[in-house]
């Protein structure tokens, strides 16, 4: 009896291939920009499973092709690059790979608060220029964060793990927003719901951690920007289109606010010349939220496991569209 046949969009850690290989046949693509429209369309018209990322677009026209296909996962939280509809309408139930980001996403944030809070990248290319002749008292002034106030917009899980370092380690007060109030965060953290508006006027650091949906889409925009303080420091390591990347640089370059730092833009990456790239008092990391060792070992292990659950036709451990999922005795 032939294996089944998986296809990978990208090199992924080892452990996610040696889980696929116990089962399948494995092709890779080898390339580190993702797979072309067209050779996807032709691997998928080939295979039985398909190992995605973020940056691969899954859409009705490729799953047409895709006429032994029984499973797709996606080596990421979010699934935005995937219509999930047209999927389950087929069957194919969607993998994804929650809850192993919190800890990395968490701290990658709090180092870019600290950066942009104190000019670090600024700081570093000063001191390697060859511009620095001395201690100057009045040289790269940035601002302080302990006993200051964090606005969270989101506060699941990650907000969470990133607002309880800050008020533990920081002293900081803690106000979100959140589509419903989270009592245990209240409770542990000494947590304030508060409106929109008022969560802009009071944070002397904003961090987003919000799904993107229509209501979430540009919410950062110019007027959002106008009410916080010029001493303010806005986050993104969540989804880009939360921010209006055109008002965020301006917002930056004309004062309104201090800071920012994004893990996050709109396009990623943003093409040579993009004004992203030229704004000093911004701090900007290539979408890594996720990148230590042991979290993206985790993430391959559980894309690769639900690929194995799909073609071996057993429940997904994380699925998108139970609704296809076979039934349990």
């Amino acid at each position: 009896m032939s294996r089944p046949r998986v296809y990978v969009t990208r090199r992924i850690p080892q452990i996610g291939i040696d889980v696929l290989s116990e089962l399948a046949d494995v092709e890779i693509w080898p390339d580190p920009l993702p797979p072309p429209p067209e050779v996807l369309k032709e691997k998928v018209a080939e295979i039985d499973g398909l190992l995605a990322l973020l940056t691969d677009k899954i859409d009705d026209p490729l799953l047409q092709k895709g006429k032994n296909l029984r499973v797709i996962s996606n080596m990421a939280v979010g699934y935005n690059n995937i219509d999930v509809p047209a999927a389950t309408r087929r069957g194919i139930p969607i993998g994804n790979t929650p809850g192993v980001l919190t800890e990395a996403t968490a701290d990658l944030t709090v180092a870019l608060i600290l950066a942009a809070a104190r000019r670090v990248v600024e700081g570093h290319l000063f001191a390697v220029s060859g511009d620095w002749k001395t201690w100057d008292p009045l040289g790269h002034l940035g601002q302080d964060i302990a006993g200051r106030t964090i606005g969270i917009v989101g506060l699941g899980k990650i907000g969470t793990a990133v607002a309880r370092r800050l008020h533990f380690g920081w002293g900081m007060n803690v106000l979100y927003t959140a589509r419903s109030r989270k009592q245990d965060a209240e409770k542990e953290l000494s947590a304030r719901y508060v409106s929109f508006d008022e969560l802009l006027a009071q944070s002397d650091v904003v961090v987003v951690q919000t799904d993107l949906n229509p209501s979430t889409t540009h919410l950062f925009d110019k007027s959002a920007f106008k009410k916080m303080k010029p001493t303010a420091i806005f986050i993104n390591t969540a989804r880009g289109p939360v921010h209006q990347q055109a008002d965020l640089i301006d917002a930056l370059k004309s004062g309104e606010i201090f800071a920012a730092g994004l893990d996050v833009t709109v396009p990623e990456p943003p093409p040579p010349g993009d004004p992203i790239l030229s704004v000093p008092n911004l701090v900007l990391t290539p979408h890594i939220a996720s990148a230590t060792i042991e979290t993206r070992d985790r993430m391959a292990e559980i894309a690769a496991r639900n690929i194995v659950a799909g073609l071996t036709g057993k429940p997904l451990p994380h699925c998108v569209n139970p609704e296809v999922q076979p039934r349990t005795v």
